[in-house]
């Protein structure tokens, strides 16, 4: 009798379904369990991949911040002593800080052609165009002044500069510049003038020797003094500008490290210094740059009508005042960061005693420029900016022999020549 669909499906003998039925259970248990196992090897493999990946990329990233990193190894320390080597009797090692900037660049090349040994630190900021930085460190290149590049904060990298050379001076220029620019980023003034500042000052007071440190304070610390000419015996606990209050605690740092660590420092009040390869920020840049792009210049008065003015100093009578400090900066007293004695502490005025207006400034820009100016006069705005201002040098003069030998009108005929050829002009057409 053909079994039925029934008897296919459900087995006829009583007990072969519980016996098969068990079977099944233990198969499904078996492979249940088996299929748990492989899932638990095929999960120890995965982890053990990633973990063998993330090694493989921490070692590759490693690799990669090593071998991208701008400064450190073999190439890099030759560079850096090379570029440090003294080629004069009695010559000094110095590392000059913010080096591609205006100031900076021209007191490496002072130092570099009269044989002293110089190593440049700069960030290369975008503050203002990051190009002239460039071009004056290819400039700075050319004289065989190597610029490392690397920010003041970075520790690290100022241990391992002076572990490579053991500089005799800091010229520290580095800086965050300008008046007006501090309402806009009040952080990036602390971070460089005061933060940057410290980070440099750890670094010298630990260095064994010591250096001696000379140091870009400025003018503006003078604030809203009214008493002219201004001298460094002078309050300066009126700062009108963050900038300002900024180099005022820069003063104040300094001298604390002075006191506890023995580092012999200078500190220089740099009065609107001006000429070839200038700040872009500043007015009289900004006046050329308009007026031969027939663009209109704001030209600031101060209060009642008055013209603003400023002890506009050359760039090359500054220069002369900064290597007279180095020159005579005297020497630390620590070692390792211990005072072993009272170390100098100095504070000097850099200006050209002679205040110009700005307008007079501008009318000396039309002449060598041969273009009129199209000015807008208005009332100073609350951004700052101080009326005058006026040095007295006396105390430079008697210490550093320091004394400005050109003025404004001559130094702007300087400064109007290079911007020509600088940014292509006339084709190098000579300026009367």
């Amino acid at each position: 009798m053909p079994s039925s669909l029934d008897d296919e499906l459900f087995p006829s003998t009583p007990g072969k379904f519980k016996i098969e039925r068990a079977h099944t259970m233990n198969r499904q248990v078996y492979r249940c369990f088996a299929s748990t196992s492989t899932m638990f090897l095929w999960a120890l493999f995965l982890i053990a991949l990633t973990a063998s990946y993330l090694s493989f990329q921490s070692f590759v990233d490693s690799g990669s911040r090593y071998l991208s990193a701008s400064w450190g190894g073999i190439q890099w320390e030759k560079q850096v002593r090379n570029s440090a080597q003294i080629h004069r009797n009695g010559g000094m090692s110095v590392l000059v800080t913010g080096a591609a900037g205006f100031v900076g660049t021209h007191v490496s090349l002072a130092l570099k052609r009269r044989g002293d040994g110089v190593v440049g630190l700069d960030n290369f900021n975008n503050y203002y165009d990051p190009s002239l930085k460039r071009a004056r460190k290819s400039l700075l290149n050319s004289h065989g002044i190597f610029i490392v590049e690397g920010d003041l904060n970075d520790a690290k990298l100022l241990a391992k500069l002076f572990d490579v050379v053991a500089f005799t001076h800091v010229m520290h220029l580095a800086a965050q510049a300008g008046v007006r620019y501090a309402m806009e980023n009040p952080h990036s003034y602390v971070h460089s003038n005061i933060a940057g500042l410290v980070t440099l000052l750890e670094a010298c007071k630990s260095a064994n020797p010591q250096p001696a440190v000379v140091w870009a304070s400025s003018s503006s610390v003078y604030g809203l003094n009214e008493k002219v000419p201004f001298s460094e015996m002078d309050q300066t606990d009126q700062p009108a500008s963050l900038y300002a209050a900024t180099k005022k605690a820069g003063e104040e740092i300094t001298h604390t490290y002075n006191h506890i660590y023995g580092l012999s420092i200078t500190g220089l009040r740099f009065f609107t210094v001006y000429g070839p390869w200038g700040r872009p920020d500043m007015a009289y840049f900004s006046f050329t740059r308009n007026i031969l792009q027939g663009k209109p210049i704001t030209v600031y008065r101060g209060k009642n009508r008055v013209d603003l003015a400023r002890d506009f100093t050359y760039i090359d009578d500054i220069v002369k005042g900064c290597v007279g400090s180095l020159d005579t900066s005297g020497k630390s007293t620590g070692s390792g960061g211990k005072k072993r004695g009272p170390a100098p502490y100095r504070i000097f005025n850099l200006g050209n005693t002679s205040p110009v207006t700005v307008p007079t400034l501008v009318s000396i820009l039309e002449r060598h420029l041969k273009v009129k100016a199209k000015r807008n006069i208005v009332d100073m705005p609350g951004n700052g900016d101080v009326p005058f201002t006026h040095a007295n040098i006396s105390y430079a003069r008697r210490e550093l022999g320091y004394k400005p030998t050109t003025d404004l009108q001559t130094g702007l005929k300087k400064f109007v020549k290079w911007y020509l050829s600088y940014y292509g002009y006339n084709h190098g057409k000579s300026v009367n």
